[in-house]
C-alpha cells in the first residue's frame, strides 16, 4: 500500500495539471514560496489569495500579495504576482485589496538569486481588505529568505553607504552597523580577514528602491525634496517589501525614508607651521584656455561647465589655507597664461593671495593628465630645480611623479614634496600579471607595485640634493591602504603612513559603490615623520551625492568639487 500523502502534500497534488487548483481551497503563499531560494512549485500552475500590500505595475509590472501565513517560521507569506501583457486586473485591485491570483510559478532573474513570482493568467476578484502590519526589523537577518515579499518595517538604524545608482535607478545602497568598507584598505588582499570583512559586506548591505525599473522621472519619491543624503547619513525608519532582485537584496520602498542627514564638516585645521594638501582635481581641463576648444576630451563640457568646475575648486583649494598643494588630473597642456594650472593659480589669487606653479618647462610627462605643484610665495621657497621620474612604468601608463623642494620663509630646513598619481585600476589592456587576479585589487596592480619600488630607489638617490631626506609622497596611488604599492612602500620601503603616524583611525577619501577607503596617501620618510603634527581629509567630495558637484546642480561653495576628498598635513620644522 502506497503511504497516505500529508496535509501539506494535498494542494500539491491538487495542482499538479495546469490550473486544476480548486477555486475554492488557494494554496497558502508560504507553500508557493517554500523554505529555500528556488520555489518547490516551479513551472507549475497554482491559486492564491492574499491582501494587495504595495502595487507597482507601472514600474515593476506588478504587486506584491500577502496572506495571513502558513505557520512555517521558514517560507515567506508573501509573493510578487508579474501581470504580462493581455491579462487584465480588476478595477478593484488596490492596496488593502484582498485578491485572488491563478497563474503559473516563476523565478524571475536567473540561478539561485532570484525573486520567486506568480506570472498571474487571471486577477479576480478583489474585495476590501485590511492591509497586513508590517514585519519589525531591528537588526540584519541570519536569513532573508523568509522574508522575501512581505511587507517589513526596517528599524536598526540603517546607514547611507552609496547613492551611486540614485540618478539611474532610483537606488540608494544602506548598510547594518555603519559604513561598509573596501576590505583591501583594512586587510591584505588575499588574507582570510580580507575575506571576512568581504562576506560581511555582503550580509550587511541592502538597497533601498524606487519600485521602478529604470532612470526615475523627477525626483525620487521616498526622499523629501528628492535631493539624495550624503553617504553616513542615518536612516531611521525603513518600510517597504523585501525583494531579491538584480541579484541584490532591496526593499522596495512604500514609505518615505526616516532621515538624519549627515552634516557637512567644516574646513580641518592641523597644527604646525608648514602646512602641506593634497588634492585629485578630477580633471581640470580649460578648453584652449581663451572660452573655445569644448567638449575637452576629459572634464567640464562646456566653458561654463568649466567655469563652474573652476570656483569649486578654488573654494575647496582656498578653505584648506595651505602653503605647498600636490595636484593630480590637471589637464597637460604646458604653463603658459592659457594652461589649466595658470588659470587655476589665477583664479586662486583673485582675492591677492599669492600662489605660484612649478614649472618643469615640459610635462611632466605625456599623458592626456598629469600633476602638479603649486605653493605660497608669502610662505614659502622654491629650493633648487624640481625633479622628474620619467620612462619605466611611467612612461605610458602611471603619470610622472613631481618632486620639488621648499623651505619655509625664515627657515632652514628643507621639505621635499612628491606629487604622484598611479595608474588606474581600469583593465582596459591590462593582460598578463597586470590582468585582474581575483583577488580584490583590480587590474594593473603589478604595474602600480612597480612604480612604488621605482619611486622609492629614485628617491633614495636624492634627485633633488644629498641633504634632502625629509620626504613626504602625496597623491592618488590608485591603491587602497593595504594593497601591494601602499604595503610594500611601508614594510620595505620604512615610508610611514601619515594618517597613521597623527593617530587618525579609519581615515577615508574615496567612496566606491557604496565602500569607503582611501586611494589618496600621504607617506613620510622616516626623517620627516618625527616633525608631522597633524593629519586630516576634508570629506567635501567623497561622501557628496554627484548631482551636488558642478554637472549637476552645482550647489555653490566646495561640495562635490571632485570625486576624491583633499588631505591636509600640518609639519613643524
Amino acid at each position: 500500500m502506497s503511504p497516505r500523502p500529508s496535509r501539506h502534500a494535498w494542494p500539491l497534488l491538487l495542482c499538479a495539471a495546469a490550473f486544476a487548483c480548486d477555486a475554492a481551497s488557494p494554496l497558502a503563499i508560504g507553500q508557493v514560496q517554500g523554505a529555500d531560494a528556488r520555489s518547490p512549485l516551479l513551472g507549475q500552475a497554482v491559486t492564491v489569495e492574499g491582501t494587495v500590500t504595495a502595487d507597482f505595475r507601472t514600474g515593476l509590472e506588478g504587486f506584491y500579495l500577502q496572506d495571513g501565513g502558513d505557520g512555517d517560521p521558514r517560507t515567506s507569506d508573501g509573493i510578487f504576482v508579474r501581470l504580462p501583457e493581455g491579462v487584465a486586473a480588476p478595477d478593484t485591485l488596490a492596496v488593502g485589496a484582498r485578491c485572488r491570483v491563478r497563474g503559473t510559478v516563476a523565478e524571475l532573474g536567473s540561478g539561485r538569486e532570484s525573486l520567486t513570482a506568480i506570472e498571474a493568467a487571471a486577477v479576480g476578484p478583489c474585495r476590501p481588505g485590511r492591509t497586513p502590519q508590517p514585519q519589525l526589523i531591528t537588526a540584519v537577518p541570519g536569513d532573508w529568505e523568509p522574508l522575501e515579499g512581505m511587507a517589513v518595517r526596517i528599524q536598526a538604524p540603517l546607514t547611507v553607504a552609496g547613492s551611486h545608482d540614485l540618478g539611474r535607478y532610483g537606488e540608494l545602497l544602506a548598510s547594518f552597523g555603519g559604513r561598509l568598507w573596501q576590505p583591501a584598505e583594512l586587510a591584505r588582499p588575499g588574507s582570510a580577514e580580507h575575506a571576512r570583512i568581504a562576506a560581511d559586506n555582503a550580509r550587511l548591505r541592502l538597497l533601498l528602491d524606487d519600485g521602478g525599473s529604470g532612470r526615475p522621472h523627477g525626483p525620487v519619491p521616498y526622499l523629501e525634496g528628492g535631493r539624495a543624503p550624503r553617504v553616513g547619513s542615518t536612516i531611521t525608519a525603513a518600510e517597504g517589501i523585501l525583494e531579491h532582485r538584480h541579484g541584490s537584496w532591496r526593499l522596495q520602498l512604500t514609505a518615505p525614508l526616516a532621515l538624519q542627514p549627515a552634516p557637512r564638516p567644516a574646513p580641518p585645521t592641523v597644527p604646525g607651521t608648514l602646512k602641506v594638501a593634497a588634492f585629485n582635481l578630477e580633471n581640470l581641463f580649460n578648453g584652449d584656455g581663451r572660452g573655445g576648444g569644448f567638449p575637452t576630451p576629459r572634464g567640464a563640457r562646456t566653458e561654463a561647465a568649466m567655469r563652474a568646475q573652476l570656483a569649486k575648486l578654488v573654494a575647496t583649494i582656498q578653505a584648506l589655507d595651505a602653503d605647498i598643494a600636490a595636484l593630480m588630473e590637471l589637464e597637460n597642456d604646458g604653463y603658459g597664461p592659457e594652461s589649466s594650472i595658470a588659470q587655476l593659480v589665477e583664479a586662486l589669487n583673485a582675492d591677492g593671495a599669492q600662489w605660484r606653479f612649478v614649472d618643469t618647462g615640459h610635462g611632466p610627462g605625456g599623458d592626456t593628465i598629469r600633476v602638479g605643484l603649486i605653493y605660497r610665495t608669502d610662505r614659502v621657497v622654491p629650493r633648487g630645480r624640481p625633479a622628474m621620474l620619467e620612462g619605466g612604468p611611467f612612461g605610458q601608463r602611471s603619470r610622472v611623479p613631481l618632486a620639488q623642494a621648499f623651505v619655509r620663509k625664515g627657515g632652514r630646513v628643507p621639505l621635499v614634496v612628491v606629487a604622484n598619481h598611479f595608474k588606474s585600476k581600469g583593465c582596459s589592456e591590462a593582460e598578463g600579471a597586470d590582468a585582474d587576479q581575483g583577488d580584490g585589487q583590480g587590474c594593473w596592480n603589478a604595474l602600480r607595485l612597480e612604480s612604488a619600488r621605482r619611486l622609492h630607489q629614485w628617491l633614495a638617490g636624492r634627485p633633488l640634493g644629498p641633504d634632502l631626506e625629509r620626504v613626504v609622497l602625496l597623491g592618488d596611488f590608485n591603491a587602497y591602504a593595504m594593497e601591494d604599492p601602499l604595503h610594500w612602500l611601508r614594510s620595505e620601503g620604512g615610508w610611514r603612513d601619515a594618517f597613521e603616524v597623527a593617530g587618525v583611525e579609519r581615515p577615508w577619501s574615496y567612496v566606491y559603490r557604496g565602500h569607503s577607503g582611501r586611494l589618496d596617501h600621504a607617506l613620510l620618510s622616516p626623517a620627516l615623520a618625527a616633525h608631522l603634527r597633524g593629519a586630516a581629509e576634508w570629506h567635501v567630495n567623497a561622501d557628496e551625492p554627484d548631482e551636488a558637484g558642478y554637472a549637476g546642480r552645482n550647489e555653490p561653495g566646495p561640495w562635490r568639487s571632485s570625486d576624491h576628498d583633499p588631505l591636509l598635513l600640518g609639519f613643524d620644522l
